[in-house]
């Protein structure tokens, strides 16, 4: 008599877990070679398969991975920087979008993407079915030479939830996160290559708790998966390149943290100018 009474609570409980989305995320701890995109496309291919072997639905590089970041060169030839940035359909990013279709699974990578006489710092993220989910430019270049910073935030809705993006030096300014998790992101990707050591977990995890959101953090030295509550779901052992699993679970925790506190009509002095 207990147990049938008790099962409709129990196919509640079971319905609304299978209802919530959950999934593998993977980030590639993997040092790209600065000015050679065939050899970084193989390290992308190796490991790729091997996180989609382990069950990843989602493959993230670190920033720049195509060509090794060297936009960040104070010193950089404009020429050869341009001859080495494509468009978004460029032979290099057809290769990216096979891999994703042919592994079925949503590969975000960074690449210097050229745009007329402009080369922006881009992520773009290709779907199980090969097309373009999302494309970003990098908003706050610093001392990036040639690159033109982008404008925008995007957030796309996907089979997996709501994701945004940020590269790198966008990840130390609080406003960018908070715009993402204004627009509805329930997951941030961040791939980086500049800056390393413990700030960067000390900011990561600060970004998703205050935020109520996964992050994802892929740099070629340090890989961070976080939940909303600012845990660390997985990250790196250090010391060789891997591909580094952590799962996701849209749950009710997203946007239950301290943004739910917010009162903006009282913030009007974030818009001035220092």
């Amino acid at each position: 008599m207990l147990l049938k009474s008790l099962l409709p609570l129990l196919m509640l409980v079971l319905s609304a877990s299978a209802q919530t989305p959950r999934f593998v995320v993977a980030g590639l701890r993997v040092m790209p070679d600065r000015w050679d995109k065939e050899a970084n496309l193989r390290k992308l291919d190796q490991f790729a398969r091997e996180a989609a072997g382990k069950g990843a639905s989602v493959v993230v590089t670190p920033e720049g991975f195509l060509d090794g970041y060297v936009g960040n060169d104070r010193d950089l030839d404009r020429k050869r920087y341009f001859d080495t940035a494509e468009p978004i359909d460029g032979p290099s990013l057809l290769r990216v979008r096979n891999l994703a279709r042919e592994l079925k699974i949503h590969l975000a990578v960074g690449f210097p993407e050229r745009k007329g006489d402009q080369v922006f710092n881009t992520v773009a993220i290709f779907g199980p079915d090969g097309a373009l989910v999302s494309r970003y430019a990098k908003t706050h270049c610093g001392g990036e030479p040639h690159n033109t910073e982008g404008t925008e935030f995007p957030v796309v809705s996907t089979a997996y939830g709501r994701w945004g993006t940020l590269i790198c030096l966008d990840r130390q300014l609080p406003e960018t996160a908070r715009i993402l998790a204004i627009k509805g992101a329930q997951l941030i990707l961040v791939p980086s290559y500049g800056m390393y050591g413990e700030i960067n977990d000390v900011m990561m995890r600060t970004r998703a708790y205050e935020n109520s959101v996964y992050v994802a953090f892929v740099h070629p030295k340090r890989v961070l998966i976080i939940d909303p509550g600012g845990k660390v779901v997985a990250s790196d052992r250090g010391g060789k390149d891997e591909a580094v699993l952590g799962e996701v679970i849209l749950d009710g925790r997203i946007g239950r943290g301290p943004i739910g506190a917010r009162r903006p009509g009282i913030y009007g002095e974030l818009l001035k100018a220092r």
